[in-house]
């Protein structure tokens, strides 16, 4: 039997599934529905139906359909597999709709309807076009497409047309919320958004300019990417056949920027952090967590490892990731209100060495241009800003090229936009 509304009653009691049964109204248009989204900020969404059903997700996919047919065959529910000593499995229930490309119409209509309260994306970096200094690249592809189109194919094309409808029927704006790991990603996102409808309608970056608030927020909880293991465990657990899946830490984080909103209130209530300062936690999870984690990517794969618990179980790797942190990165980082930075850290390199993840070193190496500038890049500069000598920083980005110049030269495939 396949995962579905009809079938929930069939699963084990150990095993929590939605409490809402009744058809939450729509209140987030999530772009980007893949793994990350449906482990991380949709468990949030369904915690919050549990008392407020205003808050169902209507995911939207730019360029695929595979994921949400699957979904949409199980009624948007599928299961998230916490990978821990004590393994747990919970079934979400917080999407409502799933739309892909050809469903444009529809799309909009979400977008123009005031009961949408948030607008939030999960795109990567490199979803947001966006030119190496930061602004928006008026030259990308998506970009020039979305600024002589009716139809959009970016995210930002998406929210400015959102936007455009809401001034135009005289309804309030709905919060766009990017949830990438980008640094200040609310000020970049707001600032590309104004410099999109500034070339299409002037009055309208007015508009977004001083009417729409977009937070900028911190996400953390590594989140593997799903294999046919996953699919046959949680089959073995579950008594049904689910085919997507997604499995994550248990460890899991949502920082978000408090602009005073009653949406990121609810958020509050569910467990995600609400503060003025999202720079400071994103700073240290940006060059601490991820910055290793890239780090453990290129040097893991260079002496042949697959996966992160592989490649931190490698005595050379693990000493090297150890000092880099401690000599290079913290030093590096402010001290953040609340937060232990060496504790922090410590727990990081916890969190790598759970044998239970297996976060693959090819997946956490894609797209290295757009992530190396944020991951390392940041911490180089403001060492040497402070008159370090990052050492161990260099050697990671050098282990970058290295694998770039490998990959290129043994025509072995990479997945990088500047390849």
């Amino acid at each position: 039997m396949r995962l579905s509304r009809a079938t929930l009653s069939a699963i084990p009691g150990a095993i929590r599934a939605p409490r809402h049964r009744a058809a939450p109204s729509i209140g987030v248009v999530h772009f980007g529905p893949g793994a990350f989204h449906r482990a991380h900020q949709a468990s949030y969404i369904d915690d919050l139906l549990d008392h407020d059903p205003r808050w169902g997700i209507a995911g939207v996919s730019l360029r695929s359909s595979g994921t949400i047919e699957a979904l949409a065959a199980q009624d948007g529910l599928y299961t998230v597999a916490v990978r821990d000593a004590q393994p747990a499995l919970r079934i979400i229930g917080a999407h409502q709709r799933f739309l892909g490309p050809q469903q444009a119409a529809e799309t909009a209509a979400l977008l123009a309807d005031p009961g949408v309260r948030l607008v939030t994306a999960t795109v990567t970096e490199k979803g947001y076009c966006l030119a190496a200094d930061g602004t928006l690249d008026l030259d990308h592809p998506d970009i020039a497409h979305d600024l002589r189109a009716a139809q959009p194919r970016s995210v930002i094309g998406w929210i400015v047309a959102g936007l455009a409808a809401r001034r135009d029927a005289g309804a309030a704006p709905f919060v766009p919320m990017p949830c990438d790991n980008l640094a200040a990603n609310g000020v970049k996102l707001k600032a590309a958004l104004v410099a999109f409808a500034r070339r299409r309608d002037p009055r309208l970056a007015d508009w977004i300019d001083g009417e729409v608030a977009v937070p900028s927020t911190m996400v953390d909880s590594i989140t593997p990417a799903s294999d046919p293991q996953l699919l046959a465990d949680v089959a073995e657990t579950l008594g049904l056949t689910d085919m997507a899946p997604v499995q994550r830490e248990f460890f899991v984080q949502w920082v978000i920027e408090d602009i005073g909103d009653p949406a990121l209130a609810a958020l509050g209530q569910v467990g995600a952090i609400l503060t003025d300062d999202v720079a400071a936690y994103e700073r240290a999870k940006l060059r601490i967590l991820n910055g290793a984690h890239s780090t453990l990517a290129y040097l893991g794969l260079l002496r042949g490892h697959a996966t992160v618990f592989e490649a931190i179980s490698d005595p050379a790797l693990n000493t090297f990731v150890e000092r880099m942190i401690a000599e290079d990165i913290v030093p590096t980082i402010d001290p953040v209100p609340g937060m232990d930075l060496p504790g922090y850290a410590a727990s990081v390199l916890t969190r790598f060495r759970n044998p239970v993840i297996a976060h693959r070193l090819e997946q956490i190496a894609q797209d290295g241009s757009q992530k190396i500038p944020y991951r390392l890049g940041d911490t180089l500069a403001e060492a040497l800003r402070r008159g370090r000598k990052p050492r161990h920083v260099v050697r990671a980005i050098a282990g970058w090229l290295a694998f770039v110049i490998e990959r290129i030269r043994d025509d072995t495939g990479i997945i990088d936009p500047a390849a």
